[in-house]
């Protein structure tokens, strides 16, 4: 959404967000920030169901939606103030107005060209992207909908919905506007939904009307609901609700249970009834269209330094020139005819003044200096990177989800190229997040045998030891999300261990204390698990497998089919009243559940954290908890992901009182979730210990391997996770972030003092023994670290440190100590750590050393990460879209992390370097051309160049040859980038965009400029046209400009590393456009425009043999300095890559990537079809939301280029368009 468009939503809310005083006093806040919710303003709206006229009086805002950033009016002012708010046009605009002045010796038209078609180029490419997005808005306003209307369900546009219409969605159906569920055709009023749109998340999720309004079905029902609705303010937050339905005197407390999102769609359910509460830019997908943070590669912030450099040397030239002219002009110059009536400019009488209006007269004349041309020329090219080159790779293109790289800003390309720090995620993006049920601790007895995937790679990497795969037994299960052998609890085997009852516990926890949905048939076999996370289907699937198979759920009950209970062989079902679910969040990082037994039993069942769980449970039973902590350290050693198993009986007296309390809570319009937190604490205590559960969670494919290669391309990588130290370190291992041949520091609060000070539970005493410890330890590594690194050959280093300790450390007068520390390391792994200390740890490093950082994660835990560094990458995995939706580049594995670096990363910084710094020397090469002319006439201002010749050279004489070796520049190929990753190191020094090399462009712009200057003018002092005639000042300039442009495009081709066809046509093309454009503006003569300087010109100067063989020698003369310094520098001071081009000169080139789009001889058809699909317009524009972004209205376009896809979550587009486009026919070849 547009700034404009904030101010009139935010302006429209006043007096309209709410009734009543309060909603008259306070209006809505608007905020785009994603993430965490924003302060909202106090008070709340009320709705008035059916009744359109009652809700007119507040006037809240429409349905329709527009995601442009213009419209017909504001185009073109709001399209050129973002053009003039760059540095450089609003200089060239200011040079433009100077140009009109009669100081200007130029004509206005030298500089309103080109900056006429830079602005013209600009604001075309902005039209095309708003025009898009215009398209897609009109699609979508235009869907129809059923809205209840003198009760009859009529078909309205989305548009046309306003807050409390009754509307109805059938199944697979998107919902218009946030609704509140009234009914639904489901028993109970449940439905499911997918929020596909908002998070990424195909597994369905429950929705469940209020019990008082599932009557509300049909329309004439419907139409007696007048109901009020009394909710929080417009906000971003997707996942949090708070309100209450008035009906008939009743307050009934309203949760996000209740709340159907716009962009969702319904699934397994005929049709729903809702009534609307929130819409347009109002509904929360609408709230999260967030802009994300604005980001500026270094070296485009070193390019602003550049310009102000240039800016120096124009002012440096200019009063050189002022103070020139101010000495020179005199009378003594008769001939001049400098009489008392000459003009202020030329008068010897005020010489002050004259060297004021000469150093605006030479501003304009020297504005070439300022490459006009550059800021268009790098967009054109790094949007040409993004889209032709990252987004269509297919060795970053995941066949198995169909997923292909996606640039979401084209703004970052080459600061791939210099990364040095790396901040990795562990779930999700080291590992698969696919989680499978491989060991348990019940009753202090371990369960479950073999090796997991982490162990083979510790034992590999620490020992260098390679172990054979024990033997499977009989009775081992593998399935999706369950991986267990041990005889001991198959097949009711459990009944004859030591500990049965525990074990019936422990199972029914796992049936009962969770949110997962069953579909499919009732049948073990048949089953499918919707699951809000993988580690939740994993539980579930186990408790199946161990004999009690949660089958189907209601609103309030379970139902468990449990084996071997009563008997060997004896199946019963049964049912489980779910009283109270207290959800898990981040804060209280455990999930409980109050059920009623068949039996009348009251029981609370808690899943959470080991530490979470320990702290809340009951005293006594000590031994039990020391051997299970022990079985959590050794799970934790295996790399498993561990939860802590409790339960807690409760009486009826006792739950009711609680009751009493939750209620409340439930239903409060404030602090709803801090009240629910509260209450939850007071019966989640006294809790009697189960065991624990250990789900394996793969590493990725590629892991290790990439992780190495980065290693050695000097990029250094650190690992944030919330786990514990052991599987953090034993990941560590597997991944070939550590090795035994490195030195580690450890430094960690599980110490034995700060556990006894743990369990006297002195807050203040362990905050000062944590803050203590970590100031020591600190000190002791870093002294340490810096001995080793004062050794010739001393090992790398490792740091380990976990989430209590780096709270303490990222204090500010112990940071700077963990920063130096830190440095000095290869690798980091933190553990425990919080999102926010993840955004904290990646700022440290960013700000404090001033490196280039990379974030990359999977999930919304992710997103501070992601937007704190300089590059966020966003793994397009099985948490959803958040990470992605906020990260400037998306990929589907990490493993592609080595080619977005390594190949695409460096090559973007190696091209747009030489493109900045060939801008810098062909701009100054030909202004000091006219400045030493400057010298030739008495610092007046005189041109030596045509106004047109000036005005044509960056924009077209010179301007297409560099945007080819932006694009196609290539120093080594693709499998040699990754062969030697050490040719990173030289983007991570920046050696090709130093000041040093800056320096030498300017060196060989100064020796070339006095070449072609002196060269030229000196040797047609004498020379004659065929007519017998001296050469005049335009003939000159006409054959020094001519050298220019031949010497300065001849020039562009030295520094290239591959030429291709592309280089040659661009170079010779724009010699060939400099001929003709002389030929035909020499050869036509009009009055009144001074072309009457250069009539005829290149005729005569091709008449005579000087203008051959100034031709010939002037540019071998000019690129003869060039030359010799580069075989030099090749043959005595060599860059990396060209001792790998030396090493490899005789090898073919690798051209596999050069044929990135020919796709049909490298994958099946089906492979080919899904990528196909894949590269389907989309809008990735960073002015639209959830709703609109990828994969939106893919079988829409895909029916418009006859490539078959499947219907995707939001295609209304396709909806829209049903009669003219073609899946069925498709489908069915």
């Amino acid at each position: 959404m547009s700034g404009w468009e904030r101010v009139r939503s935010s302006r429209s809310r006043l007096g309209g967000g709410s009734t009543g005083e309060m909603g008259d006093r306070m209006p809505s806040s608007r905020t785009v920030r994603l993430g965490r919710v924003q302060p909202q303003a106090p008070g709340h709206r009320t709705i008035y169901c059916n009744d359109r006229e009652a809700n007119l009086i507040v006037r809240f805002k429409g349905n329709s939606i527009s995601t442009t950033k213009y419209n017909v009016f504001t185009f073109l002012p709001k399209g050129l103030f973002e053009q003039f708010r760059r540095v450089a046009n609003l200089y060239f605009l200011m040079i433009s107005i100077l140009s009109t002045t009669p100081i200007s010796p130029v004509h206005p038209i030298t500089n309103v060209v080109p900056l006429s078609l830079v602005l013209f180029v600009s604001l075309v490419k902005e039209a095309f992207e708003d025009w898009k997005r215009f398209q897609n808005d009109k699609a979508i306003n235009n869907s129809p909908v059923e809205v209840l209307q003198d009760q009859r369900w009529e078909c309205i546009p989305w548009k046309k919905l306003q807050v409390g219409d009754i509307v109805r969605v059938k199944q697979d159906g998107f919902f218009p506007a946030d609704l509140l569920l009234l009914a639904s055709t489901n028993p109970d009023g449940v439905s499911y939904i997918e929020t596909a749109n908002l998070d990424g998340e195909t597994n369905l999720k429950i929705r469940k009307a209020l019990e008082r309004t599932w009557d509300y079905l049909p329309p004439e029902k419907a139409s007696e609901f007048k109901g009020e609705i009394q909710c929080e303010q417009p906000n971003n937050s997707l996942y949090t609700f708070t309100g209450n339905l008035i009906v008939q005197k009743q307050t009934l407390p309203l949760s996000p249970n209740q709340i159907l999102l716009r962009g969702c769609s319904l699934r397994n359910t005929e049709y729903i009834v809702g009534a609307v509460i929130f819409t347009g830019h109002e509904t929360k997908v609408m709230m999260n269209a967030m802009n994300v943070p604005s980001k500026r590669s270094t070296l485009e912030r070193k390019l602003d330094k550049l310009i102000l450099t240039l800016f120096g040397a124009l002012f440096l030239m200019c009063l050189i020139g002022a103070i020139g002219s101010g000495i020179f002009i005199s009378r003594k110059y008769y001939y001049l005819g400098l009489t008392e009536s000459v003009e202020n400019q030329f008068n010897p009488s005020n010489r002050f003044v004259v060297a004021t209006l000469t150093m605006f007269t030479l501003i304009t004349l020297y504005s070439t200096i300022i490459p006009i041309s550059l800021y268009v020329s790098i967009e054109m090219i790094k949007f040409i990177q993004s889209t032709q080159f990252i987004n269509k790779d297919l060795h970053m293109y995941h066949i198995e989800t169909n997923t292909p790289a996606l640039a979401r800003t084209s703004n970052l390309n080459e600061e791939l190229g210099q990364v040095e720090y790396i901040f990795s995620d562990k779930t999700g993006t080291l590992t698969r997040n696919l989680m499978e049920f491989f060991k348990c601790s019940i009753g202090g007895e371990v369960y479950g045998t073999g090796m997991t995937e982490i162990e083979w790679g510790v034992a590999a990497q620490r020992n260098g030891i390679k172990i054979e795969e024990a033997q499977k037994s009989a009775t081992v299960v593998h399935e999706k999300g369950f991986n267990f052998d041990d005889a001991r609890l198959m097949r009711g085997a459990w009944r004859n261990e030591p500990n049965p009852d525990t074990c019936k516990e422990f199972f029914r926890c796992l049936a009962i204390c969770h949110t997962v949905l069953p579909e499919g048939d009732e049948s073990p076999e048949k089953i499918t698990y919707q699951a809000a996370s993988p580690d939740e289907a994993a539980l579930v699937t186990a408790a199946k497998n161990f004999g009690f198979f949660f089958y189907r759920r209601t609103p309030t009950t379970v139902y468990v089919r449990e084996s071997h209970v009563e008997k060997m062989g004896n199946i019963q079902d049964m049912p489980y009243e779910i009283l109270n679910v207290l959800e898990f969040n981040s804060t209280r990082k455990r999930q409980s559940v109050v059920c009623r037994y068949p039996n009348g039993r009251l029981v609370l069942y808690c899943k959470g954290a080991d530490t979470v769980i320990y702290e809340r449970l009951a005293h006594g039973n000590d031994a039990l908890k020391k051997v299970t902590r022990e079985h959590l350290e050794q799970f934790g050693s295996a790399g498993l992901r561990t939860l802590c198993l409790a339960y807690r009986d409760l009486t009826p007296d006792m739950y009711e009182n609680w009751n009493e309390k939750f209620i409340p809570a439930k239903s409060s319009l404030r602090d709803r979730e801090k009240k629910l937190d509260e209450v939850g604490e007071l019966i989640e205590k006294d809790l009697i210990l189960i065991g624990c559960t250990a789900i394996e969670d793969k590493l990725q494919e590629g892991v290790p391997s990439c992780i190495e290669i980065l290693s050695r391309a000097g990029i250094k990588i650190w690992v944030l996770t919330g786990d514990k130290m052991e599987t953090a370190i034993n990941i560590a291992y597997a991944c070939n972030l550590i090795n035994n041949e490195m030195k580690q520091f450890i430094i960690s609060s599980e110490t034995d003092e700060i556990r006894e000070a743990e369990n006297r539970g002195d807050q203040v005493e362990i905050a000062r023994l944590i803050r203590d410890t970590v100031k020591k330890e600190l000190k002791k590594c870093l002294e340490e670290s810096q001995n080793f690194l004062h050794r010739v050959a001393g090992p790398k280093l490792s740091l380990v440190i976990d989430g209590k300790c780096l709270m303490y450390a990222l204090d500010p007068n112990l940071r700077v100590m963990l920063l130096n520390l830190s440095l000095n390391c290869s690798s980091v792994v933190c553990c425990r750590v919080s999102p926010l200390q993840k955004a904290q740890v990646t700022s440290l490093v960013k700000k404090g050393a001033r490196k280039i950082t990379l974030s990359i994660g999977d999930g919304a835990n992710d997103v501070s990460m992601i937007q704190a560094a300089h590059v966020g990458i966003g793994i397009s995995g099985l948490e959803g879209m958040q990470a992605v939706m906020a990260s400037d580049f998306a990929i589907a594995q990490f493993r592609f992390l080595a080619d977005l670096l390594l190949v695409h990363g460096r090559w973007s910084y190696l091209r747009i370097s030489k493109v900045v710094t060939y801008f810098f020397y062909k701009n100054l090469t030909f202004t000091l051309t006219q400045f030493w002319f400057t010298f030739q006439t008495g610092f007046s201002g005189q041109r030596f160049y045509d106004d047109w010749f000036q005005s044509l050279y960056n924009v077209i004489f010179t301007a297409l040859p560099v945007i080819m070796v932006g694009l196609f520049d290539k120093d080594v190929s693709a499998s040699l980038s990754k062969r030697y990753p050490q040719l990173y190191k030289e983007g991570i020094r920046n050696s090709f965009f130093k000041w040093r090399v800056v320096g030498i462009w300017a060196f060989f712009s100064l020796y070339q400029s006095l070449i072609f200057y002196h060269f030229v003018t000196t040797s047609s002092s004498n020379g004659q046209n065929f007519s017998g005639k001296m050469f005049g000042l335009w003939d000159v300039s006409t054959m020094a400009f001519t050298c220019v442009v031949v010497t300065v495009n001849l020039r562009l081709l030295m520094i290239c590393n591959s030429i291709t066809r592309w280089h040659h046509i661009s170079v010779a093309g724009s010699i060939l456009a400099w001929f003709v454009f002389i030929f035909i503006y020499s050869g036509v003569m009009t009055p009144y425009d001074r072309q009457e300087n250069v009539y005829y010109v290149i005729y005569v100067l091709m008449s005579t043999f000087y203008f051959y063989l100034t031709l010939l020698l002037v540019p071998v003369v000019a690129l003869l300095g060039d030359f010799l310094y580069q075989g030099i520098q090749r043959w005595f001071f060599p860059y990396d890559y060209q001792i790998v081009q030396e090493i490899h000169r005789h090898e073919p080139d690798d051209t596999r990537r050069a044929q990135l789009l020919e796709i049909s001889n490298q994958l099946t058809p089906d492979e080919a079809r899904s990528f196909a699909i894949s590269q389907l317009p989309r809008e990735t524009s960073k002015h639209t939301g959830f709703a609109f972004e990828s994969p939106g209205y893919e079988s829409f376009f895909a029916s418009q280029q006859g490539v078959y896809a499947p219907q995707k979550a939001w295609d209304v587009a396709r909806r829209a368009s049903m009669m003219r486009s073609k899946p069925k026919k498709s489908q069915k070849n």
